[in-house]
């Protein structure tokens, strides 16, 4: 079926190739990963100066660290030396320097090249010119941001934009304070499938009722097959019945003071491509960060936010967390039960879009702009 031949009521999707095909997921590596910003830590998970990270942005691995001056930095993970990587651990913390385990070229936490073997008998050698090569950095929401770019787009328009796009503005997302929460947990999924296929699931509610029954117990609407996402400022009511954003929908946590009064009771998604996803509930936020990995796999690692109190004081956070790491399982089930078909004959020219499910067309749209492609 082509789209020329379906009903008003039904759109066309990507075809299925956009989600196998090694050299179309090459091109998004290059025009979206590594052209865009891109969330790559919690920014308290760099605690002190010394503290890094390391984290794979497209087809490249970029060390992220705080300096002395307490600044979060960023650079290529690559030796200016013979292209060895810096630092091969997740995560870690050194004191004063960074050592490539080759040559032993040393840079100090400015990115500058401070020693390497004979290097007084080489005073031509710059020492800023041969530091490490920073990437742009900025933090917000409490989280750390890059972009590979070497003219990086505007964070305003970007970032902040997609934000203020679906909740109407900034100051909604700034009353919950996220950048104060502390982590209470953490999870990270390994998900056999194509990043996109993550963020279509993340944007529809159409599969709600048939495979969230805990999240359309909490919030009833859902049941309909609109996601909050479909409107701009719109957030899902909880029940009548239900006490707080848990399993069972019993009492949540102390709310986030700032939490305006139109938004108490409810729950707010929202998407900022290419990568995150933002859940916002009175009392905790829930932040996902997706790192595409190959075609058809994806990391995605998830936090929930509380206040500082509710964390250091050991609160049960267990009810609150198990509602959403279900969501996430059922999603990410769903997900990679769909990435097999992404190979078949039968999904050669793709799929088909509900009304419910036309927002995704833009989404769509979207990535043919990036790659600068066209709809067939």
């Amino acid at each position: 079926m082509t789209s020329t031949s379906l009903p008003d009521s039904l759109i066309a999707t990507l075809p299925g190739s956009s989600y196998t095909d090694p050299g179309i997921f090459e091109q998004e590596q290059e025009r979206i990963f590594e052209s865009m910003w891109f969330c790559v830590a919690r920014a308290s998970d760099l605690a002190k100066p010394g503290a890094f990270r390391t984290v794979d942005v497209g087809r490249e691995s970029i060390l992220v660290t705080r300096a002395r001056d307490h600044s979060i930095r960023a650079y290529f993970n690559v030796c200016r030396h013979r292209g060895a990587r810096i630092c091969t651990e997740e995560s870690g913390e050194v004191k004063r320097a960074f050592q490539c385990p080759y040559h032993a070229w040393t840079y100090d936490l400015n990115g500058k090249l401070v020693a390497a073997p004979n290097l007084t008998k080489m005073p031509d050698v710059g020492r800023t010119e041969y530091g490490l090569v920073s990437v742009a950095t900025r933090e917000w929401l409490g989280y750390v941001w890059v972009c590979l770019a070497e003219n990086p787009p505007s964070f305003e328009e970007d970032v902040i934009g997609e934000v203020v796009g679906r909740l109407g503005d900034v100051e909604s997302i700034e009353h919950y304070d996220i950048d104060s929460l502390s982590v209470g947990k953490r999870i990270v999924y390994d998900v056999k499938a194509n990043w996109k296929l993550i963020i279509e699931n993340f944007m529809e509610c159409y599969h709600c009722a048939t495979i969230h029954p805990e999240l359309t117990e909490v919030l009833p609407e859902f049941a309909d097959g609109y996601a909050a996402q479909y409107y701009v400022g719109h957030g899902a009511e909880f029940g009548e019945e239900v006490r707080g954003f848990t399993v069972d929908g019993s009492e949540g946590l102390d709310r986030i003071p700032g939490v305006a009064e139109d938004q108490d009771r409810r729950y707010y998604a929202i998407t900022v491509r290419p990568q995150v996803f933002i859940n916002l509930v009175p009392d905790h936020v829930i932040f996902h960060r997706m790192y595409p990995v190959a075609a058809d796999r994806t990391i995605v690692e998830c936090d929930w936010l509380y206040l500082p109190h509710v964390v250091e004081s050991g609160k049960d956070v267990s009810r609150s967390v198990e509602l959403f790491h279900r969501v996430n399982q059922q999603d990410f089930d769903a997900c990679e039960r769909t990435q097999p078909g992404m190979s078949s004959r039968m999904y050669a020219k793709g799929g088909v879009l509900v009304p419910s499910e036309h927002h995704i067309g833009a989404f769509h749209d979207w990535v043919h702009e990036r790659l600068g492609t066209h709809q067939q």
